[in-house]
């Protein structure tokens, strides 16, 4: 039975989800698909190709289709809905922030990246101004999520001095204490930076 590339894909993304990006070499996915290395190159030429194919994946998982705004929704309401669900796709695998940041050649996030665009010129603003609120918009989605994927070492926190770093950063502690306080969450931490992106009053 011939090797489909949508089997590939899937592979590799069970594979990702295991083992991270590191973990995902063409070698390693030929042999749990019990192929020859070669058969996995009549698909994919390199690791990159893949990379782009598995982003693509990823988003249209979340996104099997991108709405314009509903009857009485502002555009900063379609826009924070856009960027949740792209955040969601991002964490749905292991690295899929890293994935889908490094695929420069993604069809599915151009995609999301012009209706963006055109929801904000539906409302008279700029291409200018759509284009960079867009990008910043997506630049702090890929971050947020890169961030929160990144499982530090124990040994990181070996020599670590809590108390001397509350000492030298008050502002910067009294503010995270402060917001977590109430009962707030990373998802509120991520909703609210891109409030303040889209301009939310």
């Amino acid at each position: 039975m011939a090797l489909k590339k949508d089997q590939i894909i899937d592979e590799a993304l069970q594979l990702l989800k295991e083992d991270g990006l590191e973990g995902v070499t063409l070698r390693k996915l030929a042999k749990r698909l019990a192929v020859q290395p070669s058969a996995l190159y009549w698909h994919f030429k390199n690791k990159e190709i893949l990379i782009n194919e598995m982003a693509e994946s990823i988003l249209q998982k979340e996104f099997p289709n991108i709405e314009e705004q509903e009857k009485g929704e502002t555009w900063q309401e379609r826009l924070l809905d856009i960027f949740r669900r792209l955040r969601k796709a991002l964490l749905s695998y292991t690295d899929a922030g890293r994935i889908v940041a490094s695929s420069q050649a993604s069809s599915m996030m151009a995609r999301i990246t012009e209706m963006g665009i055109k929801i904000l010129i539906n409302e008279g603003i700029s291409l200018h101004k759509s284009r960079l609120i867009v990008l910043t918009a997506t630049k702090y989605t890929f971050g947020y999520v890169i961030e929160e994927q990144i499982a530090p070492s124990p040994e990181s926190f070996q020599h670590f001095d809590l108390e001397a770093f509350k000492m030298e950063h008050p502002l910067m502690v009294k503010g995270i204490e402060e917001y977590f306080a109430s009962g707030r969450t990373v998802d509120d931490n991520f909703n609210d930076g891109l409030k303040i992106i889209l301009g939310f009053e």
